[in-house]
Formats: structure tokens, C-alpha cells, sequence
């Protein structure tokens, strides 16, 4: 029987690549206060400053890779189907070749309609501006989950990582909530990796922690997971 792995990824993952974590040391996010450009009320204070802070990270896209670790997660389909459940909303897992990936915080390369949300528009290497309307009317803003709007897909993450056979923690701090919560659903038998420089001190899950970064420690857990199936 083909096993599920779940990679459940979060900035650290990218970082490699060259963009930024979503909190810096001082609290800011590119210099910008993350209230101003990460939730509804800062996008209806000012939306061209929050149009012009994604239209930049959008543009950012274009410039960066995927790196080794982005790699490995593709490479693990040599033990099974792979999901990749990230907190990321950047393409880089798409980009190095993963099949399956669930978005939980949207992505900068789609826009949603501010009226008929379920509308969603792809945007890749655009810019979007003010006056820039969906089929329906409604100005269009990032497909990124805000600061107090609901996470997505959280129904369908939860249930894959209730059949994961492996769940491998890569690049988060799992500080970021509910999503963070998935890492405590997982069944009886699921071999549970942690993948990060800074790993938190405590965790309330039995979990294989690999103190290294992403590209170094994705490479230990690929060679874990084919000793296990050896």
C-alpha cells in the first residue's frame, strides 16, 4: 500500500531561495508593519500602499529559485504520494515540480474579487492596481489570507494529515495558528519530522527534530524515510 507524506512547509522553506521570512527580528515585514499590509483594515486605510507591497513581493517572484529543499520534497515521491501543505504563498513548490499543494495562506500570484470572492484571477509577473475590477465588478486585491479572515483548506489538510504515514515539518515555526494546530492531528504510527535551524524548545508531539536548515535537513529526512522502507 502506497504511503501519504505530508510536507507541511512554512518561510523557512524559501528563505533559501532568497525571500524573506514574514517576520523579521524588529517585527516588520519588508519594512512594512504587518497590520498595514496584512489585514482588511489596513487594505481599506490605504489599498494602494497594500497593492503596491504585494504587486513588489509578486514581482520578486520572478528573480528567485527553488532550492534544494523544494527539490526533496519532489524527490520523495519515491516513497509514496506527497502532499505539500504550506503556509507559503509563493510557487516555488509548483515550480520545482510538486503535484499537490495546498495553499493555506493564498497565493501572490493570484487576485480575488473583493465582492464575489470566489472569483480568483491569475496574476503571475502582473501588477494590480486600483481601478483593476473581476469579471463581476469589484476591485481585485492579493488571494492572501489576512489577519483575522478564515484559513482555507483547512478541512482538507486536516483530513490529509489524519492519514499521513509521514508528516515532515519544514521552515516553521508553528507559531502561526490554526494551521500550526495540524502537527497534533496526526494518527497513531505517523513518523513526525521537524525540520529547522531554530527549532522550538518545546512541542507537544513526538517529533524527529532536525536542528538544520531546510535544504540540509530535507536531505536527512530523505534518507530516514528510505532507510525506514528499506
Amino acid at each position: 500500500m502506497s504511503k501519504l507524506i505530508i510536507v507541511f512547509s512554512g518561510s523557512g522553506i524559501s528563505a533559501e531561495s532568497g525571500i524573506k521570512t514574514f517576520r523579521d527580528y524588529d517585527g516588520l515585514w519588508e519594512n512594512h508593519r504587518i497590520e498595514d499590509v496584512a489585514s482588511p483594515e489596513g487594505f481599506r486605510r490605504d489599498p494602494q500602499v497594500v497593492l503596491n507591497f504585494y504587486n513588489d513581493r509578486r514581482l520578486q517572484l520572478l528573480e528567485v529559485k527553488p532550492n534544494q529543499a523544494h527539490d526533496i520534497c519532489v524527490g520523495l515521491a519515491d516513497f509514496g504520494r506527497v502532499v505539500v501543505i504550506t503556509q507559503n504563498v509563493d510557487d516555488l513548490h509548483e515550480r520545482a515540480g510538486s503535484q499537490d499543494v495546498i495553499h493555506l495562506h493564498g497565493e501572490l500570484n493570484k487576485a480575488q474579487n473583493t465582492i464575489f470572492p470566489f472569483e480568483i484571477v491569475d496574476v503571475t509577473g502582473q501588477l494590480i492596481n486600483l481601478g483593476d475590477h473581476g469579471q463581476n465588478g469589484g476591485q481585485l486585491r492579493p488571494y492572501i489570507v489576512w489577519f483575522g479572515e478564515e484559513v482555507r483548506y483547512m478541512e482538507e489538510a486536516l483530513a490529509l494529515v489524519q492519514e499521513a504515514d509521514y508528516l515532515i515539518i519544514v521552515g516553521t515555526s508553528l507559531q502561526v495558528w490554526p494551521a500550526a494546530g495540524l502537527v497534533n492531528e496526526t494518527k497513531q504510527g505517523c513518523q513526525c519530522y521537524l525540520v529547522d535551524p531554530n527549532p522550538p524548545s518545546r512541542h507537544s508531539h513526538d517529533i524527529t527534530v532536525i536542528a538544520e536548515p531546510a535544504s540540509v535537513g530535507m536531505h536527512r529526512v530523505y534518507e530516514l524515510i528510505k532507510a525506514d522502507q528499506a
